[in-house]
């Protein structure tokens, strides 16, 4: 008789909008792999409405180093403010549990060189939240254009043009260099780039023109960058809060294929759209069409490959130098639009202004209009 594994013991620390929607959906898809055993939140009142909408055994702390102690969970999922995000992931991982954490996992690369430490002090991992790497047309497209079915990549176009009106930045953290990490750089166009690094590979050098045009913000509300990647592919990407027509894009054109995915908040297989270059044979053409299961980009995608990566004990998708190719890639697009200067992979090393914050000492910049 076959022994059925032990689900893996989650705590979720931070119980606002996202755990509650995103994060316990995901569990509750994966119901057969996880256990909710605790939740942790200093606001008593959020606590007690995610612990009801949980179901019973969940159990509340106000304190993450209390809960750590007492519950020693497998899996601690964090939605608390970007700030936070640091300490709390390193003081999961010290106490030996793995660490799913949103976007951004921290707001330096110093600050995530101290994961990688506490990565390997402890023996666990951690990963951050990029959802959309894991819908099935975006693991079809990778995969696509890493084999070179496409032909080699050339031109590519990544958007994140979204709006966000002035009472979002009421929200005290928000807009803010020591607490969010940047603007929509940072908070925003981040999934979009992610997802774009993840199908083109490697990029070396960026260019890039940031402004702060509508928002009473410390940071930017709009940034575009150009950027060459190590294929000799070359992209701009932008990223907005201060569009009122919404919407999420990337476009690859290949040396025989264009690839197109258009969505906002999130993709299912009928959000990609291929289109053969004139000398592509139709049958040729047919074979890349998205596959027939449809797995939506979500939190539950992402959670099922963590949950995967766990039980084998191997290094998890969305963590180590994945996690930090993006956010070196946000460091390198301030950087170049704070000095008006290309900036290279690898250069933003300790003793660079912009590795140990994003504004790289220029906190009160604010750019002429």
């Amino acid at each position: 008789m076959s022994v059925q594994p032990r689900r893996a013991r989650v705590a979720v620390v931070g119980t606002g909008a996202i755990a509650s929607g995103g994060h316990l959906s995901a569990l509750r898809a994966h119901s057969d792999r996880v256990e909710l055993v605790a939740a942790v939140d200093v606001d008593t009142e959020r606590l007690a409405a995610f612990r009801g909408r949980a179901g019973g055994g969940v159990a509340g702390y106000t304190s993450l180093g209390g809960m750590l102690d007492v519950e020693r969970p497998d899996l601690v999922l964090i939605g608390t403010p970007p700030a936070l995000h640091r300490e709390q992931t390193v003081a999961a991982l010290a106490a030996g549990s793995w660490v799913l954490c949103e976007k951004p996992l921290c707001l330096s690369l110093a600050e995530y060189d101290a994961i990688a430490a506490a990565e390997r002090d402890s023996g666990a991992y951690a990963s951050v939240v990029f959802q959309h790497r894991y819908g099935s047309g975006a693991v079809h497209a990778r995969g696509l254009i890493a084999r070179g079915e496409l032909g080699a990549p050339l031109v590519a176009h990544c958007q994140t043009t979204w709006h966000r009106d002035h009472a979002y930045y009421a929200v005290p953290w928000r807009g803010r260099w020591d607490t969010e990490g940047g603007g929509p750089t940072m908070g925003h166009g981040i999934h979009q780039y992610d997802l774009l690094l993840h199908l083109l590979g490697d990029w070396t050098e960026v260019r890039a023109m940031a402004s702060r045009l509508v928002h009473d913000t410390e940071s930017e509300d709009v940034s575009t960058a150009l950027v060459r990647f190590a294929n000799g592919a070359l992209a701009t990407v932008v990223n907005s809060v201060v569009s009122p027509h919404e919407v999420s894009r990337i476009r690859v054109d290949c040396a025989e294929a264009t690839v197109e995915l258009t969505h906002l908040y999130g993709h299912s297989n009928d959000n990609w759209v291929y289109t053969a270059a004139p000398h592509v044979p139709p049958q040729r053409a047919a074979a890349w069409r998205t596959p027939d299961a449809d797995v939506p980009s979500s939190h539950t995608a992402q959670l099922g490959v963590v949950l995967d990566a766990l039980e084998r004990g191997l290094r998890p998708p969305g963590s180590g130098d994945e996690a930090r190719t993006t956010l070196e890639f946000a460091a390198a697009l301030y950087k170049a639009a704070f000095l008006g200067t290309a900036v290279r992979a690898g250069e933003i090393a300790p003793g660079d202004p912009y590795y140990a914050v994003m504004h790289g000492g220029h906190s009160e910049w604010s750019p002429a209009r």
